[in-house]
């Protein structure tokens, strides 16, 4: 079905026709078009969260349409029709007063999800907002990565949240997507601090230099950990000292998705698009299910490790239609603290997914791995 998202589109496809059968409508209000809706064919039609006249709101009504009346008193918007920025979610948030965190809609949106019952609220409307919420998330989402009709090349950075600015495996992470974002690699994370931050700061920094970089990561150490007051305040001020120009947007995009589940690890501030949810494991499994030119696991803990045996789930059984790479990095970490590979590469064998199964320290030998993999994917391609 057609979506029309925007006022502008409203209007465009009004001029085209007075038909707005089998077509969504989202999140407008619509409370100025009341006699064009009452002309217009709607069957089939969809209106989600928009605001009509009593005429309208009967006029569809009797053509059959399907309207799912706005929320009231909710600190977001469960009809959403496009992903969050930074600017958006942490929109009132002062630097110089690291407190002022609380007054944002991050925040606020976190501390209604603690009020209604976190994860089992205790309000069916509050479920049904929260679900409509999380389904608008993935349809900007998938949006996103459809490019203008060239699908983007999407590689995730699985890691630890506690991974400390200023450690080395902070900056490996970091140089590692910062290089495969130049080689046309669209880069996503869980969205929050530690790896998923460093996963978007290499991205963020993918047009400038390695001693810019290496200013803004000893920028970032001041406050190395998320539970540290000036976190967040270190990177605003990185921001600041080296923005985006708006030639390097595309070039530098990237996207974290964090959830309200673990509210209390702020979102990093250099994803350029954030798809946020109320739902953690819809969030995990969407990630993992969109990364289609491979999943990179730096050192992590329980939540990565369950995430490396999703995505191996994902390939053993070939359920999205696509067995990527799994790429290890960190050969002692993998082997030897968390010997995860050696049970993996048993758990593979005579399976497709083997063959892309890879352990490594170099940064190089990652972007070779995946380039290859691509180059093979394309040639697949062409040849159907």
């Amino acid at each position: 079905m057609t979506e029309i998202e925007t006022i502008e589109a409203f209007e465009r496809h009004l001029r085209g026709g007075n038909s707005f059968r089998n077509m969504v409508i989202q999140g407008l209000d619509l409370r100025g078009f009341t006699r064009e809706i009452v002309a217009a064919s709607l069957e089939g039609s969809v209106f989600m969260g928009c605001e009509l006249e009593k005429e309208a709101f009967r006029a569809a009504l009797l053509q059959g349409a399907v309207i799912f009346p706005p929320f009231e008193g909710l600190p977001y918007q469960p009809y959403r029709s496009r992903l969050y920025t930074i600017e958006e979610i942490y929109a009132g948030f002062d630097p110089a007063r690291p407190e002022t965190y609380a007054e944002t809609p991050d925040a606020r949106i976190y501390a209604h999800w603690v009020m209604q019952g976190r994860a089992t609220p205790t309000s069916i409307l509050e479920t049904l907002a929260q679900r409509l919420h999380d389904h608008a998330v993935t349809d900007a989402m998938e949006e996103l990565l459809a490019g203008d009709g060239k699908p983007r090349k999407v590689v995730a950075i699985m890691g630890g949240h506690s991974m400390l600015r200023g450690q080395p495996n902070y900056r490996i992470v970091a140089t590692l997507a910062r290089e495969l974002t130049r080689r046309g690699f669209f880069m996503v994370s869980g969205g929050g601090p530690g790896a998923m931050e460093a996963t978007h700061v290499g991205a963020w920094f993918a047009r400038r230099s390695e001693v810019e970089l290496d200013v803004a990561l000893a920028m970032l150490a001041k406050a190395p950990s998320y539970k540290d007051r000036e976190w967040l305040s270190r990177a605003f001020e990185v921001r600041t000292a080296f923005p985006l120009a708006p030639g390097d947007l595309s070039a530098c995009a990237s996207l974290g998705i964090p959830t309200w589940h673990y509210g209390h690890e702020p979102p990093n501030a250099f994803a350029t698009s954030v798809a946020k949810y109320f739902a953690n494991s819809v969030r995990e499994e969407g990630l993992l299910t969109i990364a289609t030119g491979g999943v990179i696991y730096s050192p992590g803990s329980a939540g990565t490790i369950q995430e490396i045996f999703q995505d191996a789930c994902q390939n053993h059984y070939n359920t999205v239609g696509v067995v990527s790479p799994m790429i290890f990095l960190g050969s002692e970490f993998w082997t030897q603290t968390r010997p995860i590979y050696p049970l993996l590469t048993q758990l593979a064998r005579g399976h497709e997914y083997g063959r892309y199964l890879r352990i490594t320290d170099s940064v190089e030998e990652v972007v070779q791995a995946l380039e290859d993999y691509d180059r093979a994917q394309a040639g697949r391609v062409i040849s159907r």
